[in-house]
């Protein structure tokens, strides 16, 4: 009876000690690096598109595109994720650039003549990025551009949605310009600035003209919303007319009060505000 038992024992002991081996492996074995899908967690860290928006590279609904189309990576791996949200310690990379979170910068820079608006320029001509070049660590762009000879209120950030809603023509961003023309302007042909002007085979929507108070009627005011290349110089240039001198004077609401031509200055908090509310 007893080697009946020990019998069995033994066997029972073959049929299961090699599933208890199997179970510790499976219980045990090294897990497989994770994905950064499989990484991701629904309640914490920042939604890539955002992140990469707040890094100054694009707006949120661009960047969606960048994603979709396999310009990121996090952690190394390929995100391609609507919706994946980066961790404190992810190294996250813009078509292999290490990006990261910036602090939001807006410096306003009243341009000089003679300056063009772009990051560098191939010829060695000045840019207004020398301007600017130690009003921040954050690398901040210019919102839209004003042409080399037309002077005035220039907006410089790091904020890629801000900037994409002050260039959008739905927005209605007041720009208001002060233009010196070469000869007096007719009230013939100002009466026409205020009808329909076609330029180009589009319309341009001007909100309002007229001569500068106190001065020759050579002097004009012009408020648009339109960001079309020139378009100040060419709605004159429509009616026989040339802008000898074109300075902006107003944007989204900032004047140039107590900014020197060449100078720049941080917008303050209630000016950041406004802009967020357009």
């Amino acid at each position: 009876m007893n080697s009946k038992n020990s019998s069995r024992g033994r066997q029972a002991g073959k049929s299961s000690n090699p599933q208890g081996k199997n179970q510790f492996k499976r219980d045990f074995r090294k897990p497989k690096k994770s994905t950064p899908t499989q990484q991701k967690s629904e309640n914490t860290g920042v939604r890539l598109n955002k992140y990469i928006s707040n890094s100054g590279i694009c707006s949120r609904r661009e960047a969606d595109t960048y994603i979709e189309h396999g310009s990121v990576t996090v952690n190394g791996d390929l995100v391609t994720e609507m919706g994946y949200k980066v961790q404190p310690g992810d190294e996250v990379r813009f078509d292999g650039t290490l990006i990261s979170i910036e602090k939001k910068r807006y410096i306003l820079l009243n341009k000089p003549k003679n300056y063009i608006t772009t990051m560098e320029d191939d010829r060695g001509r000045k840019t207004v990025m020398e301007l600017i070049a130690n009003a921040t660590k954050e690398r901040i762009y210019p919102v839209g551009r004003l042409d080399r000879n037309t002077t005035g209120l220039l907006l410089f950030t790091n904020d890629g949605e801000m900037a994409k809603k002050l260039t959008h023509p739905k927005h209605d961003v007041r720009k208001l310009y002060h233009a010196s023309l070469d000869k007096k302007l007719s009230l013939s042909d100002l009466d026409k600035l205020r009808g329909d002007v076609i330029i180009e085979g589009r319309k341009v929507f001007i909100d309002a003209v007229s001569y500068v108070e106190g001065e020759r009627k050579t002097e004009v005011g012009i408020e648009i919303h339109s960001g079309r290349n020139r378009i100040v110089r060419k709605i004159f240039e429509n009616y026989g007319y040339t802008v000898k001198k074109l300075d902006r004077v107003v944007f989204a609401g900032m004047t140039k009060k107590n900014l020197p031509r060449g100078r720049w200055r941080e917008l303050t908090s209630q000016e950041v505000n406004n802009l967020q509310m357009i």
